[in-house]
């Protein structure tokens, strides 16, 4: 049994299209088939149901699917120690970020970027059940986002800073000047609100769920560059973590004045798990950077 047809299979096993999967692969449909079906001679199973309008996992072969990953992974992590011990940062790193977490990290690649031009930076930006999905499957090393609401139990996290959910207007909007905005302040705006499934929001609807304030939504879209732009453009409000604007022209962020809500910036990973070299390092540049002293200060003050 070799490493290479356990990623064929397992490729094979996702997609459930021989096709798709070579592709994938960067390989023929022809290979892809021969070497499945050399697994499958050695293990004398079959592995696939195949016609002409479906392939489907045996049982042999839903059996075999998390071990085959297992194998992989630990062949992976095996790499992984190796580059390491020899100092050579080379290699990919995987990164999975919110939307919200994209403004503070910008600085970070760029420095890690210049610091370490081996290492491939492959960053996914995407809601966070979908991340701490792909965490959980190790297809990411790590996520940058906030705490979650719900626990994951193969998951631990490690706090960087605070952070507020925040009203965010155009700069010269009546509510820029104020210190703090309570929520009944609201009820005369309207309001273009990040999409439900980011996390803003989930803290939002969270903490008004049994609340009786009546707020004029116009509009909602899950697209963070858009919301803003419509923002400065215009004398609707939105609810965002102070996070998501940094370094954003035009729009101003004023802390909503509610309590029993938790928005701390973490790092998760997997719990009892290898950390790469290269992980460990952008961590430690990301929590020296200046956009996450700059939270660390406002919350200290």
């Amino acid at each position: 049994m070799e490493l290479r047809q356990l990623k064929y299979f397992t490729k094979a096993a996702e997609t459930l299209n021989f096709s798709e999967a070579a592709k994938a692969l960067y390989i023929t449909q022809s290979t892809l088939s021969q070497q499945i079906r050399q697994l499958e001679t050695e293990l004398d199973v079959q592995l696939f149901h195949r016609n002409s309008h479906e392939v489907t996992l045996t049982e042999a072969g839903s059996e075999l699917l998390p071990y085959a990953k297992e194998t992989l992974y630990a062949a992976e992590t095996c790499k992984e120690h190796i580059r390491d011990l020899q100092q050579l940062l080379t290699g990919t790193l995987n990164i999975g970020v919110t939307y919200t977490f994209s403004p503070i990290l910008t600085e970070t690649v760029l420095e890690f970027m210049k610091q370490y031009p081996k290492v491939k930076l492959n960053i996914h930006y995407k809601t966070m059940e979908e991340l701490m999905q792909m965490l959980v499957k190790r297809e990411v090393d790590f996520v940058l986002a906030f705490k979650p609401t719900r626990r994951y139990e193969q998951v631990e996290s490690h706090i960087l800073f605070d952070n507020h959910l925040s009203v965010v207007v155009r700069s010269d909007h009546e509510l820029a000047r104020k210190a703090k905005i309570r929520p009944d302040e609201l009820e005369r705006y309207e309001f273009a609100m990040p999409g439900k499934g980011l996390q803003a929001r989930n803290t939002f609807d969270q903490v008004f769920a049994e609340r009786a304030y009546h707020f004029k939504v116009r509009v909602e879209l899950n697209e963070v560059n858009i919301l803003l732009k419509l923002i400065r453009k215009s004398n609707l409000v939105t609810i965002l973590s102070e996070a998501t604007i940094h370094d954003e022209p035009g729009v101003k962020a004023i802390p909503l004045d509610v309590e029993e809500y938790e928005m701390e910036g973490c790092i998760h990973t997997l719990k009892n798990t290898y950390r790469k070299h290269s992980a460990l390092k952008f961590i430690h540049l990301l929590s020296e950077s200046n956009a996450i002293r700059e939270r660390m200060h406002r919350w200290l003050e």
